[in-house]
């Protein structure tokens, strides 16, 4: 039994698999890091914009 587990530990066919999910897993939550104060950055800018279009006027004016 141990000459089994000694093999499956010195067995390293799946490596190249785990790094991948690995290094994708670090890029994506850099990438959600990043992208975070730029979201509450956004939301700010959406909200003056969405309150000087609201007092706006639109149409004609009556003459």
């Amino acid at each position: 039994m141990s000459n089994k587990f000694k093999t499956f530990l010195h067995d390293d066919s799946g490596a190249v698999t785990v790094d991948w999910v690995v290094m994708s897993a670090a890029v994506i939550g850099l990438g959600m890091l990043v992208l975070q104060p730029i979201a509450f950055s956004t939301e700010s800018s959406t909200k003056k914009i969405a309150d000087d279009i609201r007092t706006s006027p639109v149409g004609y004016e009556n003459r």
